[in-house]
């Protein structure tokens, strides 16, 4: 149950209207007065095109958000007065379906007569009926959808349960199967391969993208219509389609379309129409998405039609796209309605907070119960076309939704039941609706809700009495300070009895450290999507809705820079406002493969301007006339030879005379590109993959306020005690419906509004705007007086800074790099190192990295002294050096401090190149038996000296191989270079992060945050060993273990583990392992420590930062000129991918976690 379920309004009676024979209605609904409580009758959405689009006189138009939890509706009743209301999703016993319970509590509300629930509803009096929906998500999250079988090109049939190999959780040893959405494979005997003019050949044909194409082998109808009515017969009528390059030559999927069709399959869905664009797993995965979705949605559009006379012939129905347009029921698909729902609130914010704030871009918060969706808007939708979930990867637009695990139903731990060591988490597991917080008198757990009421910050009297297992009782504080109390005795006991002992935290201490902790994990998606992209926070509007985010949004600003909240009026239901602020949007989109150069600019536009007629013809179609249409063209532009595709307005810059349609494409992408990743190629061609025009039909809507006129100041409803940072403050508490134009409310208060709380908190001032909106003014945040001692609550949000630091590195470099290795297969890792050199925090990226890096830093740091200097950047391979293999070249950057004469922290980057010379192409040789047969070697190589990249000499030592008989430079320098100023420029954002957080509390905490990170570590990996030994110890079993493998030429890794007790540690002994081989199965030592911080991380069990501390508890023994230790001229690039997996699994073998790679059979912790 999210934060909405703590916003029902009082229970009021209708005036002058008959009874409502629901029991739910005097709870959850506010239309049982005629005007909304606060909400004065002078407010009206006024039509400013009623030609097509208009509330004709007497009609009604619904907007409604139907979420997991609540319908939310939002209507435009005759005359221009507003209702809304608010209802349960599922309410069984009452009703079948709550948006038609919704349409018809108002009709009954405003006629004044009673309409029974058994009868299908008079549709004269509506005029049209917009919704947002999660039966799509739903359907997907819980997987039930539509029985589908997936008809793929023959060879090709494990082609989507292969995927890409991607792990949800890196460390999780339970490794789920993907579960796909189809139930079955049919392989189609047809094939479309690129031409390439070789001897044989047959005709080429041209493809939709204007690429040459050679059918070997039509489509063999004959003798699929037996396979497809095989599946008839057992039950599957719907089809996704998914065939070789079908997205530039679909005709094969037309024809097995139609014979599908032809047999009785009530859906079909081609990837060729789903989203026509290159790379097929994804196309494929959309498809599957969309036969899978799409009949579910029609069974629902179909049952609520049902609920209406006529079937709401003569009614306008819409449904928002995951967009951010509405579309005719008809043409709402699954693939394009995953975010329906969330869609709506971007929308109501654009269409109101943006305009109202001059035009400033501005962020999105919708914190929920469960979760929290950050999204970003200045003056345009920002669209993604590939993102997943509930595990499955949609290749569609989307708008880009951000969403972190921290709601007000999330679940606060400290010690408890994960041996968390010593940190305040958060999430990601929730209360759900059943039991729900604590507070909701259900033995609940404790959460972000039941903190928030510890704190004052919510009033149970503001709430209505439908809690407890009668449902008849208020929100029950008692319940919330029992459930954070059993939290705060294990906070001080590990306070009182740890590793430095302190004084212990008060009840609302503890409370206040969660929040602080919750605040920090939904900042870290919103730095993502500004300052990873080139933006910066501070300079946005925080545009706050949703049930919850109103108790959080002063803080989350004050934590990044921003100086305004927005907070509207019908913050709680702005999806469903969004929803009426809506357009109707037709978009068109077609592959292409054409450079984006003078000579093709004729082609392009003739492209754009056919796309361009489809999408005006489509709205014409739904009554639009043309002067309310407006489209919008689109390149996806690259560079040659790159994977990162940006989609580019024609609208962002001015027309000039060499660009086709409206505008300068080139340009604009070349200032996005820089904007995003600082530098761009100007040497290399662009090149369009797809164009794309997006119709418009514009509503004219617009909703308008005028606020009651206020004579005085504001009154105080009540007073109440709140806690802050500094204690308990005197609270006054104000009711929204009372507050007028230019009320102007000082810090610390309360605003109650029937459907949220809103926070205003110390040094922050509220002001009423004349639309009757909340903007408030945040105050500066008080300058940090944290120590260098260590603080659970801090420790917790230095864990998520640190962590978010190394996440925006790995952003960067995986869309600045050239290679397919670091972009695609995402070969490459980021992290922070202390003065030392020791890890301190990394994204989790690719587990051979996580140890080995550390190993690379600290070697500089030995090798080089004091002989490091402002500007410096290293470059480093070697395996002596702490390298994996040579393709895996190591970026680091030490990071200097004014007053300070050594480094104060250093970044690093590590990123798989796609070829540095060697024997053979791509760097990875078979049959290689020394390492200078495998490529450029760097030991310590200065990339840039004072500032300066040293392209020379790094030029000279990549085509140094060359010089060995039998060996070559590396084949593409061009993509080698391109790829290390990505990683220097990933280190320089690395740098710019944590300078600001050395601004925001000093050098010296900072660094000795950095130590306790890494302490923290090491105190859980010493729980984990200690609980590991004494699981032992008490079924008698000895506290050594040990395991041994073998590679395939017979050489053995063995491995003893001693554990030690009382301390919590163990020594990893690897004596006995086999000698070096000639060959390049020999792994370099950091290697193994890499395996083996691995496995420690996997053993813990829970989410603690990898880093140093993970090897502090552990003395790992591995003999010189062995196999895991050789030599430094030895090979070693087999040894990275293949004696690294040997080394996990004899690591996990010896734990009795798992064996071989199978899946666990219980926790390692409990063997």
């Amino acid at each position: 149950m999210g934060m909405e379920s703590l916003s029902s309004p009082h229970p009021s009676s209708a005036q002058g209207c008959p009874p409502v024979d629901d029991p739910q209605a005097s709870l959850l609904t506010h239309c049982l007065c005629p005007v909304l409580p606060g909400l004065p009758a002078e407010e009206s959405l006024l039509d400013s095109s009623p030609i097509t689009m208009g509330s004709p006189e007497g009609r009604f138009h619904f907007a409604i958000d139907r979420g997991g939890t609540f319908t939310d509706v939002f209507a435009q009743c005759p005359g221009g007065h507003v209702r809304v209301l608010k209802l349960l999703s599922e309410d069984p016993a009452n009703y079948v379906d709550a948006p038609t319970e919704g349409i018809r509590r108002i009709l009954e509300q405003e006629g004044g007569m009673l309409l029974p629930r058994d009868r299908p509803l008079d549709t004269s009096r509506i005029a049209g009926i917009r919704m947002g929906t999660t039966v799509a998500t739903n359907a997907l999250l819980e997987r039930r959808g539509e029985r589908v079988a997936l008809l793929v090109t023959r060879g090709f049939r494990d082609l989507l349960h292969v995927g890409t190999q991607a792990r949800e959780d890196l460390f999780d040893l339970a490794v789920p199967m993907p579960e796909m959405l189809y139930e079955e494979v049919l392989e189609v005997d047809e094939r479309v391969v690129l031409y390439r003019g070789e001897p044989g050949a047959g005709t080429p044909v041209k493809g939709r993208t204007g690429d040459l194409l050679e059918v070997q082998q039509p489509v063999d109808l004959g003798g699929l219509r037996g396979k497809l009515e095989g599946l008839l017969s057992r039950g599957i009528r719907s089809l996704a389609v998914v065939l070789m390059h079908s997205y530039t030559w679909a005709q094969h999927e037309q024809q097995v379309g139609a014979l599908a069709r032809e047999l009785g399959f009530t859906h079909v869905s081609l990837s060729s129409e789903a989203m026509p664009m290159v790379r097929i797993v994804p196309r494929g995965h959309t498809a599957c998405a969309d036969a899978y979705l799409t009949p579910t949605i029609q069974r629902y559009v179909q049952g609520f039609r049902r609920g209406f006379q006529g079937q709401l012939k003569d009614v306008q129905v819409l449904f928002m796209r995951s967009d951010g347009g509405l579309a005719p029921v008809d043409s709402f698909s699954g693939s394009r309605a995953v975010l329906s729902g969330p869609a709506g609130g971007v929308v109501g914010y654009s269409a109101t907070t943006y305009r109202v704030e001059g035009g400033h871009p501005v962020i999105g918060f919708d914190m929920g119960g469960t979760s929290t969706d950050v999204s970003r808007y200045a003056g345009e939708f920002e669209h993604v076309f590939e993102a997943s979930t509930a595990g499955v990867t949609l290749q569609a637009p989307q708008l880009d939704i951000n969403t972190v695990a921290a709601g007000g139903g999330s679940r606060l731990f400290f010690s408890s039941p994960l041996q968390r060591s010593g940190l305040f988490v958060v999430g990601p597991e929730s209360a759900g609706a059943h039991p729900g917080p604590a507070c909701y008198r259900k033995g609940g757990p404790v959460t972000v809700t039941d903190a928030n009421l510890v704190l004052g910050r919510l009033l149970p009297a503001s709430f209505p009495r439908i809690f407890g297992p009668g449902e008849d009782q208020p929100l029950s504080l008692e319940a919330s300070r029992k459930a954070l109390e059993t939290v705060a005795t294990e906070v001080n006991s590990f306070l009182t009895n740890g590793p430095c002992p302190a004084s212990p935290l008060s009840l609302e201490e503890v409370a206040m450290g969660f929040v602080r902790v919750a605040n920090e994990a939904m900042c870290r998606p919103i730095r993502a999507l500004t300052q990873a992209r080139g933006h910066d926070p501070s300079a946005h509007v925080l545009a706050c809705f949703g049930g919850a985010g109103g108790q959080h949004a002063c803080a989350i600003a004050r934590a990044l820079g921003m100086d305004t909240v927005h907070i509207h009026r019908h913050s709680g239901l702005l999806s469903a406002l969004g929803l009426a602020l809506a357009d109707v949007v037709h978009e068109a989109q077609e592959p292409c493969s054409l450079p984006y150069a003078p000579e093709t600019f004729v082609q392009l536009d003739q492209r754009l301007s056919r796309l361009e007629e489809q999408c005006v013809d489509a709205l014409r179609a739904q009554g639009f006339p043309r002067a309310q249409i407006s489209t919008e063209s689109f390149l996806h532009l690259r560079y040659q030879g790159t994977d990162c595709a940006l989609m580019v307005s024609a609208h962002q810059h001015p027309a000039t005379a060499c660009s086709p349609r409206a505008g300068d494409f080139g340009a604009g992408f070349v200032e996005r590109y820089m904007r995003e990743f600082g530098f761009t190629i100007p040497e290399r061609p662009v090149v369009v993959d797809d164009v794309r025009v997006r119709g418009t039909g514009h509503s004219g809507l617009r909703l308008e306020f005028v606020p009651k006129a206020q004579s005085g100041p504001p009154r105080v409803d009540k007073m109440t005690r709140c806690y802050f940072e500094g204690g308990y403050q005197e609270t006054p508490v104000y009711l929204l419906g009372e507050l007028g134009d230019g009320h102007k409310l000082q810090g610390p208060c309360l605003i109650i509004d029937s459907n949220s709380t809103i926070l205003v908190e110390p040094g922050c001032q509220a002001e009423v705007t004349e639309t009757g909106d909340i903007r408030i003014s945040v105050g500066a945040e008080v300058p940090s007086t944290v120590g260098a001692q260590l603080d659970p609550i801090h420790l917790s949000i230095f864990s998520h800074r640190f962590m978010s630091i190394a996440e925006q590195m790995g952003r960067i470099l995986q869309r600045t790099a050239i290679s397919t290795n670091i972009k695609e297969r995402l070969d490459f890792s980021c992290a922070l190192f202390g003065p030392d050199g020791g890890l301190v925090s990394n994204a989790p990226h690719i587990p051979v990295h996580l140890g080995a890096m550390q190993e690379t830093v600290q070697f500089q740091i030995q090798h080089l002294g004091a002989d490091l200097h402002p500007g410096d950047v290293l470059l480093s391979n070697h395996p002596s050096a702490g390298g994996s293999h040579l393709p895996d070249l190591t970026v680091i950057t030490p990071v200097f401090w004014p007053g300070q004469t050594r480094p104060v922290f250093y970044v690093a980057s590590r990123g798989h190149h796609a070829d540095i010379g060697g024997i053979t192409p791509g760097s990875m040789p078979p049959h290689s038996t020394t390492l200078q047969q495998e490529g450029a070697v760097f030991l310590s190589f200065r990339l840039v000296q004072a500032g300066v990249f040293q392209e020379e000499a790094v030029t000279e030592a990549l085509r140094a191989p060359g010089k060995i008989p039998g060996c070559s430079g590396t084949r593409n320098l061009h993509d080698n270079l391109s790829d290390l100023r990505a990683q220097v420029a990933a280190n320089q954002k690395g740098i710019q992060l944590v300078g600001e957080l050395i601004g925001q509390y000093g050098l010296d905490v900072v660094q000795a945050y950095m130590g306790h990170i890494q302490a923290n570590a090491e105190l859980a990996v010493r729980d984990m060993l200690r609980a590991f030994g004494t699981s032992r110890q008490a079924r008698g079993l000895p506290l050594e273990v040990s395991a041994e493998d073998h590679m395939d030429d017979g050489s053995p890794i063995r491995l003893r583990v001693q554990i030690n007790l009382s301390q919590g540690s163990a020594v990893f002994d690897f004596s006995g392992t086999g000698p070096e081989v000639f060959g390049n199965l020999n792994a370099p030592r950091a290697i193994t420590l890499s395996a083996l911080i691995y496995c420690l991380r996997c053993l813990v069990g829970c989410d603690i930062p990898l880093n140093q501390g993970c090897l502090a508890p552990v003395r790992v023994v591995i003999p010189k000129g062995s196999i895991l230790d050789p030599s430094p001229e030895a090979a070693v690039v087999g040894g990275n991918v293949l004696t690294s997996q040997r080394v996990v699994d004899v690591i996990l073998g010896a734990f009795g976690a798992c064996a071989a790679s199978q899946r666990p059979l219980a926790p390692a912790r409990a063997a």
